[in-house]
């Protein structure tokens, strides 16, 4: 078990890296979002056009990008979204096996459908080099490619949560937190 968890632990790690990105995104969205504003007004202002469809392309793309990458953190910190009416009051073990059952049956295989739906689309973009219908818009390529990259990031975090989940359910609790406290180190 000690090998699955250390895999595990390396996931996290890789996780919750992206979610840093994900996290330093957000401010290089409102620097770009700023920009925007400034640039329409100041536009205005002395008769020249300054701003573009690109750059509010680029805001929306960046958005994307922090959503994407967050995913898989969002899923090892546990803090998605719950409706939890029983679920809060049940022990350690038997919120193992729900999130265990519910990883194995339904995240994991999302995941795999996700990726085998997008990899044609996001290919056939990459290969015509897809451009935004907008004026002065972006291409479409990379950003679509996020969204495999998202999958990806998501069905390897949901590895390493359903190992951590089998770990508690086989009474590897302690060797969960102390594998997490050597990788964080």
């Amino acid at each position: 078990m000690r090998p699955l968890l250390r895999y595990a632990a390396t996931i996290d790690a890789v996780s919750a890296f992206f979610g840093r990105i994900a996290n330093y995104t957000v401010v290089l969205v409102v620097v770009v979002g700023f920009f925007n504003v400034a640039a329409r007004y100041i536009g205005r202002y002395i008769g020249v056009t300054l701003a573009s469809n690109a750059y509010i392309e680029l805001q929306w793309y960046l958005f994307s990008v922090i959503f994407f990458l967050g995913f898989g953190d969002t899923l090892r910190r546990g803090v998605n979204v719950r409706v939890d009416f029983f679920y809060a009051r049940f022990s350690t073990k038997q919120k193992a096996w729900i999130d265990l059952l519910g990883t194995l049956l339904f995240l994991i295989p999302f995941c795999l459908i996700g990726l085998a739906v997008t990899y044609t689309p996001v290919l056939r973009s990459w290969l015509t080099w897809e451009m935004s219908s907008d004026a002065n818009g972006l291409p479409r390529a990379p950003i679509k490619s996020f969204i495999i990259v998202a999958f990806v990031l998501l069905l390897l975090q949901s590895t390493a949560q359903a190992i951590k989940y089998l770990a508690v359910i086989l009474g590897y609790e302690d060797a969960v937190g102390q594998i997490q406290a050597e990788e964080t180190m």
